[in-house]
């Protein structure tokens, strides 16, 4: 069994003017998919051979674990984005970050905060502990919340890949247009 590259659920150029389609193109269609390549290549004959890529994040170490988390984390993070997505959340995520953080705004900023700080290549997470709770949680390199036993609600990449071509090194400015594509129903989906 092989990965393939899953298809963006939008339109390559959706998520302008916040994504630009030249950013998707190198990001999904370039980054995202090397990854699916170079684990293919990983896979033949190892343990790993015809595992799920959940079993495999949650078994495996160096470059096999590597690529098989941004395969997800990627697959992930593109269902975070919407081109109707953005404003703050409702339902049942919106009752839960606001008994937490007091306010959509507050929750903002302490994600924002802790994005803006994640040191190099990583991801900030906002998760649900196995007791209920939410935390905004960072990752390193291609680290992922599937191996702390987490259920990921929403994630932003924070590889300079991501924003680099949009918004050079302000990662802030990447974020403020994050922020206006947050698929809120999926992130719905995932905390339920």
């Amino acid at each position: 069994m092989s990965f393939e590259l899953p298809a963006l659920p939008y339109a390559i150029d959706a998520l302008e003017p916040h994504i630009s389609k030249e950013t998707l193109e190198f990001h999904h269609g370039k980054h995202h998919n090397t990854y699916v390549v170079k684990l293919n290549g990983l896979l033949p004959g190892s343990e790993f051979e015809g595992k799920s890529l959940e079993d495999i994040i949650k078994t495996a170490s160096g470059p096999v674990f590597n690529n098989a988390a941004q395969i997800w984390n990627h697959t992930f993070y593109w269902n975070c984005l919407s081109p109707n997505g953005g404003g703050a959340p409702t339902g049942a995520i919106a009752d839960a970050i606001n008994a937490k953080w007091g306010s959509f705004e507050e929750f903002k900023a302490a994600l924002n905060d802790k994005a803006v700080n994640n040191f190099g290549s990583s991801w900030t997470w906002l998760v649900k502990n196995a007791d209920g709770s939410l935390e905004i949680v960072n990752t390193s390199n291609a680290g992922c919340p599937l191996t702390e036993g987490q259920t990921s609600i929403l994630t932003v990449d924070l590889w300079e890949h991501a924003y680099y071509i949009d918004y050079r090194n302000v990662r802030p400015d990447y974020l403020a247009g994050f922020w206006n594509l947050v698929n809120w129903e999926f992130a719905n989906a995932n905390f339920a």
